[in-house]
C-alpha cells in the first residue's frame, strides 16, 4: 500500500497496527476507546481488509473481529475517512495537533510543557473540548519556543498548518468528510506522527 509521505494515500498495515496498539494499551480506561477500537475495525473492513489481517493488527481473535463487523454489518462502507493529511475539519485538526504534542513529548521527554497533558488525553483522562484544545496549542507552542534549536523545523512548520485551520472555525467545520470525530482523530494522530517522522 503507498505510505503518506504525499500527504494522501491508502492507510498501510503498519499505521493501522500502531493506532491499534496505543488504543490497545489504553482499553482499560473505558468504553469510549473500546468504541473506537470497533469503530477502527469497520473503516478498516470497508477498505477491504480481510478479518484475519484485522484480528492480527488489533491483537484481537478473528471470532472477536467478526462478532464486531457483525455488529455493524449495515453500515455504509463508503463512509471510510479519507487519508489526505490536509484536511480542514475539526476532529481532523485536533487529531493531527494531538499527533504533534506527542512527538514533541516523545523528543523532549518530561521537559516538555505538554507531556502530562499528551499522557492525559491519551489516557482518556481529558477530551477534546475548546478549552482542552485551546491549553494544548499554547503548551505547544511553549515547547516550540523553548526548544527551537532541538526540534525539527517540521513541527513548527506542521503547528502553523495546524493553528491557522483551527483560527478559523468557519473553515473547519468542512462538509462531505466522513467518518465519526474519534475516528478522524485518531487517523489525523496516526498519519500527522508518521509524516513528522518522515514516513
Amino acid at each position: 500500500m503507498a505510505g503518506t509521505g504525499s500527504g494522501s494515500g491508502k492507510l498501510t498495515e503498519a499505521q493501522a497496527e500502531r493506532m491499534l496498539a496505543d488504543i490497545n494499551e489504553v482499553i482499560r480506561a473505558g468504553e469510549e476507546m473500546r468504541r473506537l477500537r470497533a469503530e477502527l475495525i469497520q473503516v478498516f473492513a470497508g477498505l477491504g481488509w480481510t478479518q484475519e489481517t484485522i484480528a492480527r493488527l488489533a491483537g484481537m481473535s478473528q471470532p472477536a473481529v467478526s462478532k464486531q463487523m457483525a455488529k455493524h454489518r449495515d453500515t455504509d462502507p463508503s463512509s471510510a475517512p479519507e487519508f489526505d493529511l490536509e484536511q480542514p475539519d475539526l476532529p481532523w485538526l485536533e487529531g493531527r495537533l494531538w499527533g504533534l504534542a506527542e512527538e514533541i513529548s516523545e523528543s523532549l521527554g518530561h521537559t516538555a510543557h505538554c507531556t502530562r497533558y499528551v499522557d492525559a488525553v491519551t489516557r482518556g483522562r481529558k477530551r477534546f473540548t475548546p478549552q482542552h484544545v485551546d491549553e494544548l496549542r499554547r503548551l505547544v507552542e511553549e515547547d516550540l519556543r523553548a526548544h527551537r534549536a532541538e526540534l525539527p523545523a517540521g513541527h513548527r512548520a506542521a503547528y502553523d498548518r495546524i493553528s491557522r485551520g483551527l483560527d478559523l472555525p468557519a473553515k473547519s467545520e468542512a462538509t462531505g468528510t466522513t467518518g465519526s470525530a474519534s475516528v478522524r482523530r485518531a487517523l489525523a494522530r496516526r498519519l500527522q506522527r508518521d509524516r513528522l517522522r518522515g514516513g
